[in-house]
């Protein structure tokens, strides 16, 4: 097996894991306003979050940026509260007004959050000096942003089968999931802070 599919492999199980559930949440509670009408800002938005991780990633990398394992654990679950309570804030509201401008500046943010925490998986899993680690930190990357795309994918359908089988409004099902999501971070960040 070439390097490239193990970098790409181990970033997309990496994603996928179901005990990091966290980016999924995340990456959930950012699909959860849109349609499949909407990819292309959905789109977009992944392209700031994939580059806020991959700015992470080489500042981690290059020992520009060092942050304790437990700040990465706390900040994650806040972005995903944080993306939640904005999917509230706007429910059944248009978004035709919202510019993606300063939605992508805080997704950008928030991916700089993440890549963060996807550092020190990245570090476990190479060897060798920092010139031997960029070629599969870009693997890395690809497979990253392959295993998003696929969630976000799963959640486009979801939302399209609850909304036109099930007939939930969309402004029901961004309240239900984003209330879930809300649910399950809450206690994380209840617990990191005592």
């Amino acid at each position: 097996m070439s390097d490239f599919w193990i970098y790409f492999q181990l970033a997309w199980r990496h994603v996928l894991d179901i005990k990091s559930y966290n980016f999924i949440l995340f990456l959930a509670a950012l699909a959860i306003p849109y349609s499949f009408r909407e990819w292309k800002k959905l789109l977009l938005l992944l392209a700031f979050f994939a580059i806020g991780e991959l700015v992470a990633l080489l500042l981690s990398l290059f020992g520009i940026v060092i942050i304790k394992l437990n700040l990465k654990e706390s900040l994650i679950p806040i972005t995903i509260l944080i993306t939640a309570l904005f999917n509230l804030f706007i429910m059944g509201k248009s978004q035709k007004g919202n510019g993606i401008n300063w939605i992508g500046f805080f997704v950008l943010f928030f991916g700089i959050i993440h890549g963060l925490g996807f550092s020190r998986h990245f570090k476990s899993v190479t060897t060798g000096n920092l010139s031997d680690k960029i070629v599969p930190l870009f693997e890395y990357t690809l497979g990253v942003q392959a295993a998003q795309i696929l969630v976000i994918v799963l959640v486009l359908i979801l939302s399209y089968i609850v909304q036109n089988f099930f007939r939930f409004s969309k402004r029901d099902f961004i309240l239900a999931s984003s209330s879930f999501i809300i649910g399950v971070v809450l206690p994380q960040i209840i617990k990191s802070i005592i």
